[in-house]
């Protein structure tokens, strides 16, 4: 096996997809010795998939308790799941580390340098990959709008956290790294100076020639951006990845090999159905069931001439409504073009975790309501333009505006069934208008677990902490599946020959 360090590792999406390449025996390709993460929730995620990977790698199965705990979610079963293989426990606990890197602090680049001496003194001298992305606030469009006129943000150490992830590079010298981050990274300065030119050059001065994984030839920025839907990921994600390839090495490396476009509607077959509920704010409504107000919610719209149109949707809402919940467990057989692969090692036993809808707003319902039955009987998502007036948001922006002058005219934005969805980002966290699902019935956003499935985790991947912080972690990271076709590119370049099937 090849070892790896993840750095600045969320969840564990990179990691994931490199720790589930297999070669033709079957046999794992690569070992994280260290993965590292500051967020305490998202290294609790990180922690807990460690150590599952190392009860499969010993028992080729996963335990009950482990099913256990995905049902339940509570500590009394975790403590039955963490005493059921102490010494894995204790092994993962070392492996998936929770720390901030900063920039100067070498503390954490000789507890790399200690586990490399450490595993080759076990398994020989096998090459090293450095994996992960440092956090892209500082790079981000968003990011960067936000802080615009922020006096603090030019000296914001998010800037140069890359410096860290070199410093790895610099001291470990691993013959491959790949590093992911933002699209807005392209157009990002700092002290004058962009920050894309200065990282590349930062990393050719270490030793390292800077290759694409889109083309062979990459002759600007934009070559180094990889659009995920064009290689299987069910979900529009446009990000920077570089990999860099030592030198003295002179490897051969390949492009990813582009794949046949999977919608929303593939990635989220199989998740059954489930409404949303009101939110405690709208205690003005207590009374009223949800169905009436969803029922009484269509009518209104059939009544506006905005409306008209999406009657036949609409009637069959009213004449359909969905339970909040499901049974944990609930899971039809087919589960669209990744049936294993979003099965993982569960099989038939697959069951479905952090799959609860939000609450919302009344007046929010009306809302994702009209834009799923819009987009159903249009095909394509509404602007606010497209709205009956009574539904438009009480916001400064969009009351008194003229109709053709909105600010922000997909504030709401629904998810089309036969389309890879739009990126699904950390502010998912936030609320849920730009992630409304597409199924007017269920008159909702979508739920941690659908937003996992578009980030390609498997349905046996646990997240962590309350909902708010399992948004953050699933929208933070690099799709699992995206991960494993790099992986196996790297794997090829240091000559292991991978098996890649994901189907």
């Amino acid at each position: 096996m090849i070892p790896m360090i993840d750095l600045f590792a969320g969840p564990g999406g990179l990691g994931e997809g490199f720790s589930s390449l297999r070669n033709k025996e079957g046999q794992q390709i690569f070992q994280s010795v260290l993965s590292i993460e500051r967020d305490e929730q998202a290294h609790k995620t990180l922690r807990l998939r460690a150590y599952l990977r190392k009860i499969l790698s010993s028992d080729n199965k996963v335990p009950g308790v482990y099913v256990d705990y995905m049902r339940g979610h509570d500590s009394t079963t975790f403590e039955s799941l963490i005493s059921l293989r102490p010494s894995l426990w204790k092994a993962a606990c070392g492996e998936a580390v929770r720390a901030e890197l900063r920039e100067g602090d070498n503390t954490y680049v000789e507890l790399g340098r200690d586990r490399l001496i450490k595993w080759r003194k076990v398994h020989g001298e096998e090459p090293l990959v450095i994996i992960g992305g440092p956090p892209c606030q500082a790079y981000s469009l968003a990011g960067r709008s936000r802080r615009a006129h922020d006096k603090a943000f030019e000296n914001d150490e998010k800037h140069t956290l890359y410096k860290c992830y070199l410093s790895f590079i610099n001291n470990l010298q691993p013959d491959i790294f790949i590093m992911e981050n933002v699209k807005g990274l392209l157009s990002a300065t700092h002290g004058g100076e962009r920050m894309f030119s200065r990282i590349v050059d930062d990393m050719r001065e270490a030793g390292y020639e800077i290759r694409s994984l889109v083309t062979e030839s990459p002759s600007n920025p934009r070559d180094f951006v990889v659009r995920a839907e064009r290689f299987g990921i069910p979900q529009t994600r446009h990000r920077v990845i570089l990999m860099g390839i030592r030198k003295d090495l002179n490897l051969a490396t390949t492009i990813l090999a582009e794949k046949d476009e999977v919608s929303l509607g593939e990635a989220l077959a199989g998740i059954p159905s489930i409404r949303s509920s009101f939110s405690k704010r709208n205690k003005e409504i207590e009374a009223v069931s949800w169905t009436k107000y969803v029922d009484s919610a269509a009518k209104r719209i059939m009544e506006t001439a905005e409306g008209r149109g999406l009657a036949p949707v609409l009637e069959r809402v009213i004449s359909s409504h969905p339970p909040r919940k499901t049974e944990k467990g609930a899971v039809t057989s087919e589960l669209g073009p990744y049936d294993r692969w979003y099965r993982g090692r569960l099989g038939r036993r697959a069951i479905l975790t952090n799959h609860v809808a939000r609450a919302h707003l009344a007046s929010d319902l009306d809302r994702y309501l009209f834009c799923a039955a819009y987009a159903e009987v249009n095909g394509n998502p509404p602007h606010l333009e497209d709205f009956p007036r009574q539904l438009l948001p009480n916001h400064k922006n969009v009351q008194g505006a003229e109709t053709d002058s909105f600010k922000f005219n997909d504030r709401f934005r629904v998810q089309l069934i036969d389309r890879p969805s739009t990126t699904i980002t950390s502010h998912i966290a936030k609320d849920g208008h730009y992630y409304i699902h597409p199924d007017p019935i269920q008159c909702r956003s979508l739920t941690v677990r659908e937003a996992a499935r578009l980030q390609t985790f498997p349905d046996d991947y646990l997240f962590e902490g309350n909902r708010t912080s399992q948004f953050t972690q699933v929208g933070n990271a690099v799709p699992p599946l995206l991960a494993q076709q790099i992986a196996a590119i790297v794997a090829c370049a240091l000559g292991q020959k991978p098996k890649v099937d994901q189907s």
